[in-house]
């Protein structure tokens, strides 16, 4: 979804849908610099039952084989190209910022995951397999180093982030960064759709599960405002060494990912 001006309902906000509350604060203005190279596709999703999931790559200016990636998961509502859509997050032009103030190069990739939070489901669609079994395999084709990943992700996105480093563990997942993650401790407090039941949620919550992310550079940020704020706080104090980042002024809204982009990614930068 794009950026519409009208307030967020706490509704909209609790069902973790990625959109931009611009009444809420300032809209910052995207780098005003050149991006790399971006390639973008189509791939037939077994994981999803076939479904056509678009796809993107984003590298920095410059080299381009050989670079390690982040795995962008995007928030419920949007798609693969809100990370990289001029007029929602832009990461590219972020990345491309980062990467010329001394940040090591890295490409970002995101694809489309629908509104599945980013774990199996029941019915079938099982958005997670679809990042490991086919979306890493096809950006090893297009020359970049999925040995050690990173993970990236805001809203629903942001929970798929903690999520999906937790399963690969250290072994594959060097960093992981979250803004403002859709986090929940009880299946009734969840948006309609995020979990298939109580099972489902206890099966897949990264709530006391942190220990899963020993080993992997981790940062989790969420504003004060935010209607997630409460259990990110319950999250990040269930850490044995804090996460970096930490709850800073904000809302669930596009304008504090924009804030928050080029940390987010100079941090991955460091850690890959």
């Amino acid at each position: 979804m794009r950026p519409t001006g009208v307030e967020v309902t706490r509704r909209a906000l609790l069902a973790g849908v990625g959109l931009a509350c611009t009444s809420c604060g300032s809209l910052p203005d995207v780098p005003s610099v050149a991006p790399g190279r971006r390639l973008s596709g189509v791939l037939t999703s077994q994981a999803r039952g076939g479904l056509r999931c678009g796809w993107t790559i984003a590298w920095p200016p410059g080299r381009r084989r050989g670079l390690p990636v982040v795995v962008v998961l995007h928030g419920r509502g949007n798609d693969h190209a809100s990370a990289f859509s001029s007029d929602y997050l832009a990461l590219d032009r972020y990345l491309a910022r980062a990467v010329g103030l001394g940040t090591p190069p890295y490409a970002l990739a995101g694809i489309d995951g629908g509104e599945a939070y980013w774990h199996a489901r029941a019915d079938g669609d099982d958005p997670a397999a679809m990042v490991v079994d086919e979306l890493l395999p096809l950006l090893s084709r297009h020359g970049l180093d999925t040995g050690r990943l990173g993970f990236l992700g805001w809203s629903m996105g942001g929970y798929g982030a903690l999520h999906l480093g937790g399963v690969l563990g250290p072994s594959r997942v060097a960093a992981v960064a979250a803004m403002s993650p859709a986090l929940w401790h009880e299946y009734a407090d969840s948006a309609p759709g995020a979990f298939d039941d109580a099972a489902d949620l206890a099966a897949n919550t990264v709530l006391g599960r942190q220990s899963d992310l020993d080993g992997v550079a981790v940062r989790v940020d969420c504003g004060d405002g935010d209607p997630f704020a409460p259990v990110t706080r319950d999250y990040r104090a269930g850490f044995d060494v804090p996460p970096a980042g930490g709850i800073e002024p904000g809302d669930h809204e596009l304008a504090y990912w924009r804030r928050l982009a080029g940390q987010e990614l100079a941090f991955l930068g460091a850690h890959l």
